[in-house]
């Protein structure tokens, strides 16, 4: 059965036509026997940033919307009331609206946007109207904080890097080479070419005035790239000094060490303070209390980990004191966000594969908020109301209200609503699995819709990546379990071991084991999963990307016949290969254990003992391969000799390569292309040759 769903654009107070290309928003899509597919999936509203206006009472939030047909994504932004009501609109752009915040009192909004031709600040009414442009900085702006008196602008612009083919040769302007002399100088999808600074400049509520550098001069990224943001960046509460975040590092100094820094900056004097100097790890998203007597921050405590635990550190001021809060705490803190008592702050925290908001008082109180088979992705609260995004397995992102007192939470943006009541999902359940050292994983089951246990279906065992990174209750849009399970598949998910949330000892215990434990316990998981009588165990594949494609790979090489299909993207093939190849030397010495040329490190040696490319003569099954070719993390060379390898052995192999993808896939038509090639694959291997 097919039913077409016409999403309606909710109200808005402007209407744009001087556009050659057409808006995109919400579109038709078709629904066929109420199955999750690629276009259905892309045709959803992707929500993030959702923020309470400053007296409690209104949600602001951005959706990113995607044609498949134009190719691209664009960013728009709404209003609703705590309660749900009142939902509207406010943009309609062919310009994706970014970091958008309440300001004056909530009385207007800030936002970036291209629309200009560079990303600069725009200022507009909670409605919509009166749109208005308040910056022409030549560099663009990334990112922005006001001062908590609004008459100033800390933003992040982008800086150039010294060419050296520029330098030594100015009479070549038109020489595309790069001369390099040092490392860090790729990094995960980019040459290094420019680096994030951080800038002030005053403001008069109608135009932005001369900007300062607040590391002139300074080689240095603030905040740091890749992944960091204005999250980075902190007002003082009386608006005369600034909290950034740096590495104060280049070059190989900097692809060695994870050794962020906390600095204060005086904006009457321009002295800059190292808050942690001595605290070796990363120290990242400082946030002053509300009476800016204190500063929380994230902690890590060892240089070059980039895994360890995040410890939730306090400074107090006045005195110079540090102390960790979390002692008592054996997971990682994330997004925390002080109440206005000054005496506690919230965050959000991943226990046993479930993220969730907590509470942590001075005293290390630590109390639980919101419960269920969820995961919580960012929250706000203000004026003593919390709004955060939830997601899970079964549903998208969505914004609720959460009730800080008993945890309950209510959906207020329902954006995807008009889609998911006509989609049928997998149950999916919680399975605690004995691993072959008498440890219990857990380890989530995604059956088909509409599940009969009577029948026997083909299953999937999912490797996850990073290597450190939870299975929780996580929502893709290429990994998706849920569209897995809607091909007709029964979906084996563990987290084993190295991945967070479930202490200290099971995640560190990957780190020099790339071959190791982990590999036992997927064989652990799909092995016991296998013995159901409604799983087909003669029809078994397995699946990953980075960490997981290395996982593939290694599996393929190991698996004794368990598996009949691999899909590996984005995978480490040669360990040897990769160490010099990637550009994060801190993870790859880390996590490997160090040089592969160091013969007396017994570490280093086991692990590259251990690569995939030296199993590749137990190779017996068929493998696809995807890769993109602008990722600068794992290169494509790594995807290429892995299917060389499968081809020259006879194996059945087949590969999509994506020129213009990094280490993940963004653009649409390229996401719907992997996931029919994804499924062309495994129903060719797992259903039709049976």
């Amino acid at each position: 059965m097919s039913t077409s769903v016409l999403l309606g654009a909710c109200s808005t107070t402007e209407k744009r036509t001087e556009e050659a290309a057409p808006l995109i928003g919400r579109a038709e899509v078709n629904i066929t026997d109420g199955l999750l597919t690629p276009e259905v999936l892309y045709s959803m509203g992707r929500i993030s940033d959702a923020r309470l206006s400053p007296d409690g009472k209104r949600v602001l939030y951005g959706v990113t919307f995607f044609s498949i047909e134009q190719n691209k994504g664009n960013r728009e932004l709404f209003v609703v009331n705590l309660d749900g009501s009142d939902r509207r609109q406010i943009t309609q752009t062919p310009e994706s609206e970014q970091n958008a915040v309440w300001i004056n009192g909530g009385k207007e909004i800030a936002f970036l946007s291209s629309e200009s031709g560079s990303s600069q600040l725009w200022i507009m009414k909670p409605d919509g109207s009166d749109r208005r442009r308040v910056s022409e900085y030549a560099g663009g702006i990334n990112g922005f904080r006001f001062s908590p008196d609004e008459k100033q602008l800390l933003f992040i612009s982008e800086i150039p890097v010294e060419n050296q083919t520029k330098k030594r040769y100015p009479d070549l302007p038109k020489a595309t080479g790069r001369i390099i002399d040092d490392l860090m100088y790729k990094h995960w999808n980019e040459w290094v070419e420019t680096i994030p600074h951080p800038f002030l400049a005053p403001f008069d509520g109608k135009k932005l005035g001369e900007a300062t550098d607040l590391m002139e001069g300074e080689p240095y990224e603030s905040p740091m790239k890749p992944f960091s943001g204005i999250e980075d960046l902190a007002w003082s509460p009386d608006g005369k000094a600034i909290a950034y975040v740096s590495r104060k590092k280049t070059g190989l100094e900097y692809a060695v060490s994870t050794n962020s820094d906390i600095y204060l900056y005086n904006i009457a004097t321009k002295a800059t303070t190292n808050l942690t100097e001595g605290m070796m790890g990363y120290d990242t998203y400082p946030a002053f209390s509300p009476d800016g007597s204190k500063l929380a921050w994230i902690s890590q405590e060892r240089d070059g980990y980039e895994a360890d635990k995040k410890r939730l550190f306090i400074l107090d001021i006045a005195s110079g004191e540090k102390q960790d809060l979390s002692t008592e705490f054996d997971y990682n803190v994330d997004a925390i966000k002080w109440k206005a008592d000054n005496q506690s702050l919230y965050f959000i925290a991943c226990k046993e594969a479930l993220t969730h908001i907590w509470e942590i008082d001075l005293k290390k109180q630590i109390r639980r908020i919101t419960s269920g088979q969820y995961d919580f992705v960012d929250m706000d609260a203000a004026a003593g109301q919390m709004v955060a995004i939830r997601q899970s397995m079964q549903e998208p992102s969505e914004v609720f209200r959460v009730n800080l007192q008993n945890g309950e939470v209510a959906e207020i943006s329902f954006e995807n609503k008009a889609i998911e009541e006509r989609l049928t999902k997998g149950k999916v359940e919680p399975r605690w699995i004995k691993t072959t050292d008498g440890k219990q994983m857990l380890t989530w089951i995604v059956y088909p819709p509409n599940f009969d246990p009577s029948k026997k279906y083909p299953a999937l065992l999912y490797c996850q990546g990073g290597p450190q990174s939870t299975v929780s209750q996580f929502w893709s849009y290429r990994w998706n379990l849920q569209i897995m399970a809607a091909n007709g598949y029964i979906i084996v998910a563990p987290n084993r071991r190295g991945l967070p949330g479930f202490g200290k000892e099971w995640l560190e215990q990957i780190s020099g084991d790339y071959g190791g434990q982990n590999m036992k316990d997927y064989f652990s998981a799909i092995d016991e999963m296998a013995k159901e009588p409604y799983v087909d165990a003669a029809h078994l594949g397995a699946i990953g990307a980075s960490y997981g494609g290395f996982s593939i790979y290694w599996l393929a090489g190991h698996h004794q016949k368990r598996f009949k299909a691999f899909i590996a993207h984005a995978g480490i093939f040669n360990l040897e290969q990769q160490y010099l190849e990637t550009e994060e030397m801190w993870f790859a010495n880390w996590d490997m254990g160090g040089a592969y040329w160091d013969k007396s490190n017994a570490v280093a040696q086991r692990t590259f003992a251990n690569s995939p490319h030296l199993f590749v003569d137990k190779w017996d099954t068929p493998i696809l391969v995807t890769h993109g070719e602008l990722d600068y993390r794992i290169l494509a060379s790594q995807g290429m000799a892995a299917f060389n390898a499968a081809k020259l052995r006879g194996i059945p192999a087949e590969m999509l390569i994506y020129p213009d993808e990094c280490h993940w896939i963004a653009q649409p038509q390229n996401g719907v292309l992997f996931q029919r090639v994804f499924f062309d694959w495994l129903d060719k291997w797992l259903k039709e040759n049976k």
